[in-house]
């Protein structure tokens, strides 16, 4: 028997989803931008399998991937006003409300798979005040995706040092990237995941910064030649659910869900180190150069880098200073 292709059995789970949704007392809609070959639409899986099978059926999770529904830049408001239960978005699209959140974003402050697995448990002093402070945007955190470190995509050479972005377009995902980038002399533009291969395909940006995950997910190999891991920034993706909508649950449901959150969080955590040595081996047989800076390189950067914690101390008030601060400790 032939194996069934992707959008057969896609478009089969699709369908038993909502023969599923039909029997259910409770639908759970998310919405994700990546595609659901990516790590997080396979977490979602994960949480959607643990959901309808200890609900017995009675709470049902349509997943609608690959920004079918909302762009990343729109789930906050989305899920938030309730015009969907449930959404995936990038922790930092909530820094217009938030700006706290960009600490994941401070270069090189998580440098180590240490430091980010104690930043981001859950009742951390780093994790804790943020997932507190979100609830007032109208969703409640459910659990956190990691996405792994940043990296920078090129063409032709690599990114080595700060003095290499200069004068040059680089697609970024948050504001204190974009702050990043400009300390070094480049100029950023904001890009929603979604739309950044078109951006590299088109030249829209010179260069561009992601996770390495999200290079084998969208195949940017088609469209960029280079990685270099300059592993500037901790990548953290949550997934919120409306607040309304999870109060007015029954308690038993909220326990289903709350217990499938965890599992599906530690799922991907555990997962991650493995994800980014396959999506690096991807890329390689997939054509590209992965440059590691040396020492020297990376002290460059990390000197260049120092205006841009400044500047969040500044724009974040006591909060970012309490975050900073057990962060430094970590």
């Amino acid at each position: 028997m032939k194996p069934v292709t992707w959008a057969l059995g896609a478009a089969l789970a699709l369908g038993l989803s909502a023969g599923v949704a039909n029997a259910a007392e409770t639908t759970l809609r998310i919405t994700l931008q990546l595609p659901m070959s990516s790590h997080l639409g396979q977490n979602l899986l994960v949480f959607k399998d643990e959901v309808e099978k200890n609900s017995n059926g009675d709470i049902a999770v349509e997943i609608y991937d690959s920004a079918q529904l909302y762009k990343d830049k729109e789930v906050p408001a989305a899920v938030g006003s309730g015009a969907i239960e449930m959404g995936v978005v990038s922790l930092t699209r909530y820094v217009g409300d938030i700006p706290a959140v960009d600490i994941f974003y401070q270069p090189f402050l998580f440098d180590t798979e240490e430091k980010v697995r104690a930043a981001v448990a859950p009742d951390s002093p780093v994790r804790g005040p943020l997932d507190e402070a979100i609830k007032d945007t109208g969703s409640t955190v459910l659990w956190w995706q990691a996405y792994g470190g940043s990296i920078m995509l090129s063409k032709d050479e690599p990114i080595k040092t700060p003095d290499d972005l200069k004068g040059k377009k680089v697609r970024v995902f948050g504001k204190t990237l974009g702050d990043f980038v400009t300390v070094a002399g480049g100029a950023p533009t904001l890009i929603s995941g979604s739309e950044q291969y078109l951006a590299y395909q088109r030249g829209t940006v010179d260069v561009g910064m992601t996770g390495i995950s999200g290079v084998k997910a969208r195949k940017l190999w088609e469209v960029m030649d280079t990685i270099t891991k300059t592993n500037n920034a901790d990548i953290e993706f949550i997934v919120v659910v409306n607040t309304d909508f999870w109060n007015g649950l029954p308690e038993d449901q909220q326990k289903i869900i709350h217990d499938a959150a965890l599992k599906a969080e530690m799922d991907v955590r555990d997962q991650m180190s493995g994800i980014e040595a396959e999506a690096y081996a991807a890329a390689e047989e997939n054509g590209m150069t992965i440059y590691t800076p040396t020492d020297d390189e990376m002290a460059a950067w990390k000197e260049v880098s120092q205006p841009v914690y400044e500047t969040y101390l500044e724009k974040t008030g006591d909060l970012g200073k309490s975050i900073m601060d057990a962060a430094k400790k970590l």
